[in-house]
């Protein structure tokens, strides 16, 4: 069971990675050489702990130390658990979310495109998102409607990141992902997925776009979907690097849905 600490004030510099690091800091931050991110709530704590992420500490609010115990035994005994007074946690910002109880933990080892896309038949491609409540909420779509495995650009945001990690409610640690690297994005990378037999489709507002209940979207048994930044889209080599643009139909002269929204729709009609 995780070593219980008890502390007094969120002022301790051991909670500064829970209370004052950024993102960026937390990233660089040497722990195992790979940084740290931030699991908030039991239920994004307990599946990161069942996909294998390794904790360094937990701080949890006096008030949810027994209902966390059982969480905390499944760290060892050298994973400090940091308990707080309960007025002393409201401090944190963003309280209300993280409900008493946090997890600062190894990110994990990167892995390749070839590696997570290995034996998948269902891919979603992200190109250059910038918000990073827009990928937690892709890949929640993408875990619960059937992704094998989801590819990010080399500008996309990160993943991992405190708000994404929360907004995927943990679904970031259950797909398999992969970064591209630069010189590969878009036309290595997708041209790979076609050579491999899947049928890569960019969500795009384009001439001649197929509408997404089109039969014929249907026909290829490994489908890959590629979405778009959130103002301009997807860039033009990459749209042309796709087998065909594709486009949920609309009302109201409405024009597209936000990209989180849209991967929804979409992993529902093709991925299921």
């Amino acid at each position: 069971m995780s070593r219980i600490t008890r502390l007094e004030s969120l002022s301790d510099e051991r909670l500064d990675v829970y209370a004052r690091l950024t993102d960026h800091q937390l990233r660089a931050r040497v722990e195992a050489q790979r940084g740290v991110l931030v699991a908030e709530s039991r239920l994004v704590v307990d599946v990161a702990l069942d996909a294998g992420v390794r904790p360094v500490s937990f701080l949890v609010d006096e008030r949810q130390a027994s209902s966390c115990a059982g969480l905390l035994d499944r760290a060892g005994d050298d994973v400090p658990a940091f308990v707080l007074p309960h007025d002393q946690m409201k401090l944190l910002t963003g309280y209300n979310v993280t409900r008493g109880f946090l997890c600062a933990m190894e990110r994990p080892a990167p892995r390749s495109v070839e590696e997570v896309t290995a034996g998948a038949r269902r891919v979603a491609l992200v190109e250059d998102l910038v918000d990073v409540t827009n990928v937690g909420a892709l890949f929640r779509s993408a875990a619960a409607l059937g992704a094998d495995a989801v590819v990010l650009s080399p500008r996309c945001a990160d993943p991992l990141v405190r708000r994404a990690v929360r907004t995927s409610m943990g679904t970031v640690f259950q797909v398999p992902w992969a970064r591209a690297e630069r010189a590969d994005w878009p036309r290595a990378t997708i041209g790979g997925l076609r050579e491999r037999g899947f049928a890569v489709y960019a969500m795009a507002l384009e001439p001649g776009a197929v509408a997404l209940d089109d039969p014929s979207l249907l026909a290829s048994e490994r489908r890959a979907l590629v979405f778009g930044s959130e103002g301009p889209g997807l860039a033009r080599e990459t749209v042309e690097a796709c087998d065909r643009p594709v486009v949920i139909p609309m009302s109201h002269d409405v024009d597209s849905l936000n990209v989180a929204a849209c991967s929804a729709v979409a992993f529902w009609q093709l991925f299921r």
